[in-house]
């Protein structure tokens, strides 16, 4: 994109947030607004200053000509002049302001690309202080990096790029709790729900931490009485299993810490035969899975929504709530039924006792809330509360890691570095997460979820177009599985870059007489093995010195130089799982901080939701009053049709019918 045109794309979007903000203060009333506070210190000549600004011809330029006749013309108050001044400064500095991409050492990395391919790992490889210098352990989490298509140079040039993007002061503005989501006007606190009770952690002007513990102290207070029989269910039955509802970051978190603490063995013998189980996906199959084999009399349902609106989650909770009710008699949903939400009137409408919501607040994002009582709530009930303890422990260490660490030593940010280096620079848009362990199988996918809807934009954080590609393209699977699945193609087809995971100890070994290794060996040496075979490769020249029949040379031939990184990790308990948890959430606020955009919103997911409501509409209309298919374009008003048809054995007037498997 010409400079000159961006430039004049972050002018108008400038202008136009100012605009309302100009209108607002000269058409207010006498009373500032609350904006104005901290700006009625300054002293009496800014009322001769702001004069003198309003009449420049920059701007009469910048603004004036595009504010039409928002601008009264006549004298400004004290405390108005105040804030124009401030106002009109923060325009200029914003005018004056470029994109990452405009920086020289962005540029200066768009240079390097060139140095860095004509070199092969194999011969990076052979850089004994290089690979040294890539390496780094911290709590005994050892990060090697030294397979990545980068040198120390690479390195150097990299940190300085992060200078530029002020990673620094963004990522001390994060932790203290100032409004870096902007268009939501929100901060971006998930840091706070895993901070110790002496830390001290502001949003606007409040400590936010006692608030987190008084509601953690109240998930210990009500998963101990669940757990040791002093709450029971409406028939008098102890509560042995849960149904934890919820969508998007408030299931695919907390299912992946379960996932990953069922076979830890001190969770698992917390867990003393309990069940937990996630209802998502509205499609009744997904219920039918969830309540198969259940008894209400001893289940206990979680609804988990910030507003008690979301649509999939309420209409599960609904179903959740006849099953309950039709085998238990009404009475019993205030025994069975529990809500993670805000929404206390929508709760106790609901049928739940609001004393049994647990809250959490705005500056939670839904894919970062797997530390609030989103998660902890129904790991708690499954595992116990220490246990859970111990995984907030964990991700507060790497919090604490991530906010003092210099950055050559800081794991976050370098993953994070080397992950802009190879979507903007390399131009790798994908990257595999593949764990070495089957405890980490949903791992990938909620880091999917947690770095393609964070990073998944296409403008900077002001709104102006990227002239570059952002946000990475995440999958993967525990191996020695996705060897068997996907592996051929980032071998032989295109370049992913990808992240290894190992565990030193297992969560558990076997051993077997006259194996030439045990199980966990075989494992790990594919997780040792796999690297190299991705930076190596294998020339023709080795193919033929084995003898390989001259036709099968170029299939059989691996070109190598394709990067990856590996993590090990002592063991995988509570606390390396919370590890881990949060070295992937910082990595991708600092993709997101080099940017220059917003990580913690949301839009993208906006529009398909909208159109939904539109075709569900339709839906009610067509199956109760028989009305035909209208005001959608060919193709889909021909596919809501057939589907009309072909499902015409819906009744129009349904009794109540849950599934039964």
């Amino acid at each position: 994109m010409d400079k000159r045109k961006r430039m004049r794309e972050i002018q108008q979007v400038q202008i136009q947030k100012y605009n309302g903000l100009i209108h607002g203060i000269f058409y207010s009333s006498p009373s500032p607004p609350v904006l104005s506070l901290k700006l009625l210190i300054l002293p009496i000549q800014t009322h001769q200053i702001s004069t003198q600004i309003f009449a420049s011809p920059l701007f009469s330029r910048l603004v004036l000509r595009n504010s039409s006749s928002i601008i009264p013309r006549r004298k400004l108050s004290l405390h108005q002049s105040s804030i124009a001044i401030v106002i009109v400064i923060e325009i200029i500095l914003l005018f004056m302001a470029t994109l990452i991409s405009d920086s020289a050492p962005w540029k200066d990395l768009k240079a390097h690309v060139s140095d860095i391919n004509k070199k092969h790992l194999r011969d990076l490889m052979t850089d004994t202080d290089r690979c040294k210098s890539m390496m780094l352990e911290f709590d005994e989490i050892f990060l090697d990096y030294s397979r990545q298509c980068a040198t120390l140079d690479t390195m150097s040039k990299l940190f300085k790029l992060a200078e530029a993007a002020h990673l620094k002061q963004k990522i001390t503005s994060m932790f203290n709790g100032e409004h870096i989501n902007s268009t939501e006007n929100r901060s971006v606190l998930h840091v706070a729900l895993r901070a110790s009770k002496d830390t001290k952690i502001n949003c606007d002007g409040k400590n936010v931490v006692p608030d987190v513990w008084q509601v953690l102290d109240k998930i210990k207070e009500f998963s101990d009485k669940i757990r040791n029989g002093s709450w029971v269910g409406a028939t008098g039955k102890k509560l042995t299993n849960v149904i934890a509802i919820g969508i998007g970051g408030s299931f695919l978190g907390p299912l992946f810490v379960h996932t990953a603490l069922q076979t830890d063995p001190e969770a698992s013998k917390s867990a003393g035969g309990r069940q937990l189980r996630f209802l998502a996906n509205v499609d009744p199959v997904d219920v039918a899975r969830n309540i198969t084999g259940l008894d209400p009399e001893t289940t206990l349902v979680v609804v988990v929504s910030k507003t008690f609106t979301t649509a999939e989650t309420m209409l599960n909770a609904r179903t959740l709530r006849e099953w309950i009710s039709s085998a238990l008699g009404p009475q019993a949903v205030s025994k069975h039924m529990v809500a993670v939400s805000t929404n206390l009137k929508l709760v106790e409408k609901f049928g739940i006792d609001p004393n049994n919501a647990f809250a959490f607040w705005d500056w939670v994002g839904g894919r970062y809330s797997v530390c609030s009582a989103v998660g902890v709530l129904p790991l708690s009930l499954q595992y116990g509360f220490p246990v859970v303890e111990k995984f907030l422990k964990g991700a507060s260490s790497i919090d604490q890691h991530f906010l003092s660490a210099p950055f050559e030593k800081n794991i976050p940010v370098l993953l994070g570095l080397l992950s802009v280096w190879n979507v903007s620079f390399l131009e790798y848009p994908a990257r595999a997460i593949l764990p070495y362990t089957q405890a980490l199988e949903k791992l990938a996918p909620h880091i999917q979820q947690v770095s393609m809807e964070s990073n998944g934009k296409g403008v900077s954080i002001d709104g102006v177009r990227l002239p570059f590609e952002a946000g990475e393209i995440d999958f993967g699977e525990p191996g020695t599985n996705g060897q068997h699945s996907f592996y051929q193609l980032i071998h032989q087809g295109r370049v992913i870059p990808c992240d290894f995971i190992g565990i030193v100890k297992s969560q558990q070994p076997v051993y077997l007489k006259d194996e030439v290794v045990n199980n966990h060996d075989e494992l790990m040496s594919n997780f040792f093995a796999q690297p190299d075979a991705l930076a190596y490769g294998k020339t023709p020249e080795q193919l033929k010195s084995e003898n390989v029949a001259s036709h099968l040379i170029p299939h059989k031939t691996f070109t190598g130089n394709r990067p990856s990184l590996s993590l090990l990790l002592p063991s995988l308990d509570a606390y390396r799982i919370g590890q881990l948890l949060a070295i992937y959430e910082h990595r991708i606020a600092v993709e997101g901080f080099i940017w220059g955009i917003n990580s913690f919103d949301q839009w993208g997911v906006e529009l398909g939701k909208s159109l939904a409501s539109q075709v569900r509409k339709q839906l009610h209309a067509s199956r109760k009053k028989g009305e035909s298919v209208e005001g959608f374009n060919f193709s889909t008003t021909k596919m809501l049709t057939r589907y009309l048809e072909a499902s015409a054995d819906v009744p129009s007037e349904p009794t109540t019918l849950l599934p039964k498997i």
